[in-house]
């Protein structure tokens, strides 16, 4: 069976080169060659939250388990919910805006509140496919009022008696308990969760080093008897956590500037993925494959060739100034020839 897949993976993007450069190896470093100290404050975890605290606690005792003064969350998970639960650490907190909103999946076990034929559950469910409209529960963040939200796929996966274990991948802010009660609504009996388990969070999923809380308390304390590649597994560069956003490159000559909070031009672009559309959210980065900053697209990629306009309004900066040198424009362009 072919695998369900997010939005983001669906598009498949190609490399457009504006203007072929080179990144000086003088200055910046590749996400993977990182130093462990640095991911320590500059990184992101995929934890497996266990059943009973809240996101927030388990976000504090990471923080007390690394001794940093910052972490944040992709996304509240009930108390009794487990699974996938990305943290941002340190200066890399505030990355969890972008993955707030990206596509979640679940597995879950709803029980029927009495017998129904197979077939019909599979059509009721397969009506809760696409855009639906949904009540947010009474104990909730946001107002309680029918807004639209997408399913992208509710696959069945074995119906034993009442109980019915599914999986469900779905836009940000989908209540799957509220779901799981729709559907029983639907088939006039009546519906609960009786477990929950999220398994995909944008970019982060069960495959890409999900470590628990105790594996990271083990990991820390073998970095702090000299030994680093324990905690390099479980902190994974911030780079991780933009995976799914379309990307744009820049010339090193560009770098500082957006270090300081510029909107990028298109000047400054090296190259850039396919299937930008304006307004998008887009990662920028560094030819090494670095993260500078975040931002909304302005132009679409085809325009983004062209020799001038603002390509993108930048949001939220992460490389910190002087990690690349200023330059200019055009000692950077003889420096490249000179090589």
């Amino acid at each position: 069976m072919q695998q369900d897949l997010l939005p983001f993976e669906k598009i498949k993007r190609k490399i457009l080169i504006r203007k072929k450069s080179v990144s000086s190896s003088k200055f910046g470093c590749d996400p993977n060659n990182r130093p462990v100290k640095e991911l320590i404050n500059y990184g992101v975890v995929n934890i497996d939250k266990p059943s009973g605290p809240t996101s927030h606690q388990v976000s504090a005792y990471v923080q007390k388990i690394l001794d940093i003064s910052k972490s944040g969350h992709s996304g509240t998970l009930d108390p009794g919910v487990t699974g996938v639960l990305p943290i941002a650490l340190g200066r890399a907190t505030k990355i969890v805006q972008t993955l707030l909103k990206a596509g979640k999946e679940y597995v879950g076990l709803m029980h029927i509140h009495k017998e129904i034929p197979e077939h019909e559950i599979y059509n009721v469910c397969n009506e809760f496919v696409g855009k639906i409209m949904q009540m947010p529960p009474i104990k909730s963040s946001v107002k309680r009022q029918l807004r639209p939200r997408q399913v992208y796929y509710f696959d069945i996966a074995e119906i034993n008696g009442k109980d019915v274990l599914f999986r469900v991948g779905c836009e940000a802010g989908t209540y799957i308990r509220k779901l799981v009660h729709d559907i029983g609504q639907k088939l006039s009996c009546g519906a609960h969760m009786a477990e929950l388990r999220r398994t995909r969070a944008g970019p982060f999923n069960e495959g890409t080093n999900l470590v628990t809380l105790q594996d990271l308390t083990d990991a820390f304390y073998y970095y702090e008897q000299g030994n680093e590649k324990y905690l390099q597994y479980c902190i994974q560069p911030i780079e991780k956590a933009v995976e799914h956003l379309p990307k744009i490159y820049v010339l090193d000559s560009a770098v500082d500037s957006l270090c300081h909070g510029a909107n990028l031009n298109v000047p400054g672009i090296s190259k850039l993925e396919s299937g930008i559309i304006a307004e998008d959210i887009v990662a920028v980065m560094t030819l090494k494959g670095e993260l500078i900053c975040y931002g909304a697209a302005k132009l679409g990629s085809e325009e983004m060739l062209g020799e001038k306009g603002l390509a993108v309004k930048t949001e939220k900066v992460f490389m910190l100034p002087g990690t690349y040198p200023k330059i200019e424009k055009a000692d950077y362009e003889k420096q490249v020839q000179l090589k």
